[in-house]
């Protein structure tokens, strides 16, 4: 048996004992974890396809551990310009053991609207939607328009906003927003807030010269 199952913003097929490195997780090492966007499972020759996820279908996996992807260079260029860039990027990962796949019957997970809901109620108020004109988010390391976006609209649309909050905080931000968003590494992300608020620019690109995959060297 075998299933197409969405992880991290990206389409897997996946068997049982099968190891796969996806993009970071926020789960600790040796936790499991369930995955129930799930597209196809494969039984022999029977083929579910799902509308677009199987109802009641689930993958589900244990996290083995947190490393870095081998580095690539990026090289910008400008022609008569003198503009010269290199930098380095290694793709924070994460390796699963898939433990099984489950057809039906799963529990599915709670929609993000109401989820949110479940939480106001416990959990301390969030910022208010963003009233002002809000800063530059892109200019965060790693932050591009989506994740700018998504910030935003969660009440984070001030640098001075992005610093006061914990990097654990950006990330649960990002991943209910979007899946293709939960990979993204926010471990720098108050502190490259903080210099863009006082408007430490020129500490701001040292220490985003020093970044690799999100995470200060």
């Amino acid at each position: 048996m075998y299933a197409i199952v969405e992880i991290a913003g990206h389409q897997f097929k996946v068997e049982k004992d099968q190891k796969v490195f996806v993009n970071r997780l926020a789960t600790e090492e040796g936790s499991t974890v369930d995955f129930d966007n799930v597209l196809l499972i494969g039984d022999g020759s029977n083929i579910t396809v799902g509308a677009p996820a199987i109802d009641g279908a689930q993958v589900g996996a244990k996290v083995l551990r947190h490393l870095k992807g081998d580095k690539v260079i990026v090289f910008k260029k400008k022609r008569r310009k003198g503009y010269r860039v290199k930098n380095g990027h290694r793709q924070s990962l994460t390796e699963i053991v898939i433990e099984g796949i489950t057809t039906s019957g799963a529990k599915k997970a709670a929609p993000k609207k109401e989820a949110k809901k479940a939480e106001a109620k416990t959990a301390a108020p969030k910022a208010k939607k963003a009233t002002g004109k809000a800063d530059d988010l892109k200019k965060i390391e790693g932050a591009g328009p989506k994740a700018a976006e998504a910030l935003v609209n969660a009440g984070f649309e001030t640098f001075e906003k992005v610093a006061n909050a914990k990097a654990e905080e950006l990330s649960n931000v990002l991943s209910e927003a979007s899946s293709r968003l939960a990979h993204i590494v926010t471990e720098t992300w108050p502190k490259q807030a903080k210099l863009a608020a006082e408007g430490k620019w020129d500490e701001l690109k040292e220490l985003q010269d020093r970044l690799d995959g999100g995470i200060e060297k």
